[in-house]
Protein backbone atom coordinates (compact mmCIF):
# COMPACT_ATOMS: atom_id res chain seq x y z
CA UNK A 1 0.00 0.00 0.00
CA UNK A 2 2.50 2.75 1.07
CA UNK A 3 4.78 2.00 -1.92
CA UNK A 4 1.48 2.25 -4.33
CA UNK A 5 0.76 6.22 -2.47
CA UNK A 6 4.40 6.54 -2.90
CA UNK A 7 5.01 5.35 -6.51
CA UNK A 8 1.47 7.93 -7.59
CA UNK A 9 3.65 10.59 -5.83
CA UNK A 10 6.50 9.91 -7.63
CA UNK A 11 4.94 9.49 -10.97
CA UNK A 12 3.17 13.16 -10.23
CA UNK A 13 6.61 14.63 -9.61
CA UNK A 14 8.01 13.31 -12.95
CA UNK A 15 5.13 14.19 -14.22
CA UNK A 16 5.52 18.35 -13.53
CA UNK A 17 9.04 17.93 -13.30
CA UNK A 18 9.12 16.63 -17.02
CA UNK A 19 6.73 19.83 -18.02
CA UNK A 20 8.80 22.26 -15.71
CA UNK A 21 12.20 21.03 -17.37
CA UNK A 22 10.64 21.12 -20.71
CA UNK A 23 9.80 24.91 -19.99
CA UNK A 24 13.55 25.60 -19.12
CA UNK A 25 14.31 24.10 -22.31
CA UNK A 26 12.24 26.15 -24.03
CA UNK A 27 13.49 29.19 -22.15
CA UNK A 28 17.14 28.61 -22.97
CA UNK A 29 16.39 27.94 -26.88
CA UNK A 30 14.62 31.54 -27.02
CA UNK A 31 16.37 32.41 -30.52
CA UNK A 32 16.95 35.87 -29.99
CA UNK A 33 20.02 34.71 -27.47
CA UNK A 34 21.94 33.08 -30.73
CA UNK A 35 20.46 35.14 -33.29
CA UNK A 36 20.75 39.01 -31.32
CA UNK A 37 22.58 38.63 -28.74
CA UNK A 38 25.58 36.15 -30.04
CA UNK A 39 25.28 33.43 -28.00
CA UNK A 40 27.19 30.89 -29.43
CA UNK A 41 24.65 28.08 -30.83
CA UNK A 42 27.16 25.54 -30.22
CA UNK A 43 26.61 21.98 -27.02
CA UNK A 44 28.98 24.35 -25.18
CA UNK A 45 27.23 27.66 -25.73
CA UNK A 46 23.55 25.67 -25.51
CA UNK A 47 24.82 24.29 -22.06
CA UNK A 48 25.04 27.82 -20.44
CA UNK A 49 22.22 28.98 -21.70
CA UNK A 50 20.65 25.71 -19.88
CA UNK A 51 22.53 25.99 -16.93
CA UNK A 52 21.76 29.80 -16.63
CA UNK A 53 18.11 28.93 -16.97
CA UNK A 54 18.19 25.77 -14.37
CA UNK A 55 19.73 28.29 -12.04
CA UNK A 56 17.07 30.74 -12.25
CA UNK A 57 14.52 28.13 -11.49
CA UNK A 58 17.22 26.92 -8.24
CA UNK A 59 17.79 30.29 -6.98
CA UNK A 60 14.09 30.89 -7.14
CA UNK A 61 12.97 27.33 -5.27
CA UNK A 62 15.91 27.90 -2.71
CA UNK A 63 14.88 27.63 0.84
CA UNK A 64 11.60 26.19 -0.21
CA UNK A 65 10.72 22.53 1.71
CA UNK A 66 8.32 20.18 0.80
CA UNK A 67 7.27 18.96 -2.86
CA UNK A 68 9.34 21.93 -4.01
CA UNK A 69 12.65 21.29 -2.85
CA UNK A 70 11.79 17.91 -4.02
CA UNK A 71 11.08 19.21 -7.44
CA UNK A 72 14.24 21.37 -7.20
CA UNK A 73 16.39 18.04 -6.74
CA UNK A 74 14.65 16.36 -9.56
CA UNK A 75 14.82 19.33 -12.08
CA UNK A 76 18.60 19.20 -10.90
CA UNK A 77 18.95 15.59 -11.38
CA UNK A 78 17.37 15.29 -14.95
CA UNK A 79 19.46 18.54 -15.83
CA UNK A 80 22.74 16.59 -15.71
CA UNK A 81 20.83 13.38 -16.90
CA UNK A 82 20.18 15.51 -20.52
CA UNK A 83 24.01 16.84 -20.17
CA UNK A 84 25.36 13.47 -19.92
CA UNK A 85 22.79 12.05 -22.92
CA UNK A 86 24.18 14.76 -24.86
CA UNK A 87 27.49 14.23 -24.24
CA UNK A 88 27.70 10.83 -25.28
CA UNK A 89 25.12 11.99 -28.26
CA UNK A 90 28.17 14.07 -29.43
CA UNK A 91 30.18 10.40 -29.37
CA UNK A 92 32.24 10.84 -26.04
CA UNK A 93 32.53 7.05 -25.20
CA UNK A 94 31.86 5.75 -21.68
CA UNK A 95 35.33 6.34 -20.52
CA UNK A 96 35.70 10.15 -21.44
CA UNK A 97 31.45 10.97 -20.02
CA UNK A 98 32.15 10.80 -16.34
CA UNK A 99 35.29 13.48 -16.44
CA UNK A 100 33.52 15.64 -18.70
CA UNK A 101 30.27 15.60 -16.52
CA UNK A 102 32.94 15.80 -13.51
CA UNK A 103 34.02 18.79 -15.06
CA UNK A 104 30.51 20.32 -16.38
CA UNK A 105 29.20 19.83 -12.82
CA UNK A 106 31.78 22.26 -11.47
CA UNK A 107 31.80 24.73 -14.25
CA UNK A 108 27.57 24.95 -13.62
CA UNK A 109 28.33 25.06 -9.66
CA UNK A 110 30.86 28.05 -10.28
CA UNK A 111 29.03 29.77 -12.41
CA UNK A 112 25.72 29.56 -10.70
CA UNK A 113 28.10 30.78 -7.28
CA UNK A 114 28.75 33.82 -9.53
CA UNK A 115 25.12 34.52 -10.62
CA UNK A 116 23.69 34.47 -7.21
CA UNK A 117 26.41 36.86 -5.51
CA UNK A 118 25.64 39.32 -8.40
CA UNK A 119 22.02 39.14 -7.76
CA UNK A 120 21.93 38.95 -4.62
CA UNK A 121 24.03 42.21 -4.54
CA UNK A 122 21.38 43.91 -7.52
CA UNK A 123 24.65 44.14 -9.13
CA UNK A 124 24.43 44.23 -13.07
CA UNK A 125 28.12 45.08 -13.55
CA UNK A 126 29.19 41.94 -11.81
CA UNK A 127 26.65 39.57 -13.21
CA UNK A 128 27.37 41.21 -17.03
CA UNK A 129 31.06 40.34 -16.02
CA UNK A 130 29.81 36.68 -14.83
CA UNK A 131 28.18 36.22 -17.96
CA UNK A 132 30.85 37.51 -20.37
CA UNK A 133 33.24 35.46 -18.73
CA UNK A 134 31.44 32.20 -18.93
CA UNK A 135 29.16 32.21 -22.21
CA UNK A 136 31.99 33.76 -24.55
CA UNK A 137 35.24 33.62 -22.53
CA UNK A 138 37.37 33.89 -25.61
CA UNK A 139 35.21 36.55 -27.53
CA UNK A 140 37.17 39.75 -26.07
CA UNK A 141 34.26 42.37 -25.89
CA UNK A 142 30.73 41.07 -25.62
CA UNK A 143 28.13 44.34 -25.57
CA UNK A 144 25.30 42.06 -25.63
CA UNK A 145 26.24 40.91 -22.42
CA UNK A 146 24.40 43.59 -20.35
CA UNK A 147 21.12 42.60 -22.26
CA UNK A 148 21.68 39.42 -21.28
CA UNK A 149 22.25 40.37 -17.56
CA UNK A 150 18.86 42.84 -17.83
CA UNK A 151 16.95 39.71 -18.57
CA UNK A 152 18.54 37.50 -15.87
CA UNK A 153 17.54 40.14 -13.40
CA UNK A 154 14.25 40.29 -15.04
CA UNK A 155 13.67 36.41 -14.89
CA UNK A 156 14.98 36.45 -11.76
CA UNK A 157 12.46 38.83 -10.47
CA UNK A 158 9.42 37.50 -12.37
CA UNK A 159 10.34 34.30 -10.87
CA UNK A 160 10.30 35.55 -7.13
CA UNK A 161 6.82 36.57 -7.76
CA UNK A 162 5.78 33.57 -8.84
CA UNK A 163 4.09 31.75 -6.46
CA UNK A 164 5.20 28.27 -5.66
CA UNK A 165 2.08 26.57 -5.78
CA UNK A 166 2.48 27.37 -9.55
CA UNK A 167 5.60 26.16 -10.13
CA UNK A 168 5.22 22.61 -7.76
CA UNK A 169 2.43 22.78 -9.66
CA UNK A 170 4.42 22.57 -13.21
CA UNK A 171 3.98 26.11 -14.46
CA UNK A 172 7.48 28.28 -14.70
CA UNK A 173 7.18 31.68 -16.58
CA UNK A 174 10.16 33.37 -17.76
CA UNK A 175 10.16 36.54 -19.26
CA UNK A 176 10.15 36.53 -23.62
CA UNK A 177 14.56 37.98 -24.61
CA UNK A 178 13.93 40.37 -27.39
CA UNK A 179 15.98 42.47 -29.56
CA UNK A 180 15.56 45.38 -27.73
CA UNK A 181 16.08 44.52 -24.25
CA UNK A 182 18.38 47.11 -22.69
Amino acid sequence: MFQRLFGRERHANRTITDALYAQIVAAARQTVFYSHWHVPDTPLGRFEMLSLHMFLVQHRLRGEDGVAQEIAQVLIDEFFLDVDHSLRELGIGDVGVPKRMKKLAKMFYGRTAAYDDALERNDHDSLTAALTRNVRPDAGAWPEASRLAGYVADASRQLSAQPTESIIGGTVAFPGATEADR
